[in-house]
């Protein structure tokens, strides 16, 4: 791999995040004010966009939109298996793992040649 596709995924890893937080890490505190927890999922998004952009804009000199968008989607729900194993407590069974198998083929093929 290349230096910017490396970038690309590291700050696609960061931007995901900080979505996954803004998205989800509100269902931990189901008592706060629906209000609040959209004005601070805003604030927290605002992060993801910094990071998201670059990503996008860097991973575009190499790579295609397809394949942008294929790398973020996987990202994505690893990132999200980790937070909601870790932060949300939630059980990992093997149908989950076989589903991120699944994503991460997806993956393969849209770089095989």
């Amino acid at each position: 791999m290349n230096l910017p596709v490396l970038w690309t995924v590291g700050l696609l890893i960061l931007s995901n995040c900080f979505m996954t937080m803004a998205w989800y890490g509100h269902l931990k505190h189901s008592d706060y004010p629906l209000w609040k927890v959209i004005l601070v999922s805003w604030g927290i998004a605002f992060f993801e966009y910094i990071l998201m952009v670059p990503a996008n804009r860097i991973g575009y000199t190499k790579l295609s939109a397809y394949q942008l968008k294929i790398i973020q989607e996987c990202v994505g729900i690893t990132v999200f298996v980790g937070f909601a194993a870790l932060f949300l407590g939630e059980n990992l069974s093997l149908r989950y793992f076989v589903s991120l198998g699944l994503v991460i083929m997806a993956v393969a093929v849209a770089f095989y040649k």
